[in-house]
């Protein structure tokens, strides 16, 4: 073993007997179960991906830390019930990672990464997987999930040939919504037609290899600092928010857009 390797097995081993003591020890740790820190898991994740997307290096170290304590958290608890230790997670998900690789650990050919994700998806379904859409959780947020469940779909051919009709069913729904509004159809059935709206948007998306989810939380970002430089400019002429009209909110606004291009 190298050196910079035993490291890294002591500073793990250390870090697990740190969680260990924290469970025995104290109170609010020892009173924690798997379901109390689903929204702690949730948070984390979004602290890692929201560090990568403003290339925040030093904080991505910091968030990938929060985030291994939430999985050697978990690891613990189930060791403390004898269902499960930390050494039976990293086993099982050393095989999966070798017998969903066989292009690596075995005698298979692939072409390119395409074909990875492919042989990937029916190696899946080989382990007991009931459906090809097994394995998106229901708490993925609605746009990524509408992403994922497509690209499986589309891994066993159900998919457009191309992103013209794609394009196309697009302005269909978004018709269908028009004519629904028209007709002054129930909340239910506005809600309906809206979802079909979004699912063809993302598949379009898709198409353009383009991650909805993404596209969306970049948009948000771009709306909120426009947004804010308004509440600025308000807040240094002192005046209120509400008083402004929309005209002077859109030149603000305006101006913040050709700022941020700079």
């Amino acid at each position: 073993m190298q050196n910079g390797d035993k490291i890294l097995c002591e500073k793990f081993l250390e870090f697990v007997n740190i969680v260990r003591r924290l469970r025995r020890e104290c109170p609010w740790d020892r009173e924690q179960t798997h379901e109390s820190l689903r929204r702690c898991l949730l948070e984390e994740s979004y602290e890692v991906l929201e560090a990568i997307d403003n290339n925040d290096m030093t904080e991505l170290r910091k968030e990938l830390g929060d985030l291994m304590l939430q999985v050697v958290f978990h690891g613990v608890m189930g060791e403390e019930a004898g269902i499960f230790n930390l050494a039976d997670v990293l086993e099982h998900e050393t095989e999966k990672l070798i017998y969903r690789h066989p292009h690596i650990f075995g005698d298979t050919k692939v072409s390119g990464s395409e074909e990875v994700k492919t042989n990937w998806e029916k190696l899946k379904k080989r382990e007991g997987r009931e459906s090809v859409l097994d394995g998106v959780p229901v708490e993925m947020p609605a746009l990524f999930r509408a992403y994922r469940i497509q690209e499986k779909a589309a891994k066993v051919g159900f998919d457009w040939k191309d992103h013209k009709p794609v394009y196309e069913k697009i302005l269909e729904e978004v018709g269908e919504l028009r004519e629904n509004m028209e007709k002054n159809e129930t909340q239910d059935k506005l809600e309906d037609e809206f979802g079909d709206v979004l699912f063809s948007i993302v598949n379009y998306a898709r198409f353009m290899k383009i991650n909805p989810e993404d596209a969306l939380r970049k948009t948000i970002e771009k709306f909120s600092f426009r947004f804010r430089e308004i509440e600025k400019f308000a807040k240094s002429k002192n005046i209120e928010l509400e008083s402004m009209t929309l005209e002077e909110m859109d030149a603000v606004w305006n101006e913040a857009k050709n700022k941020s291009k700079k």
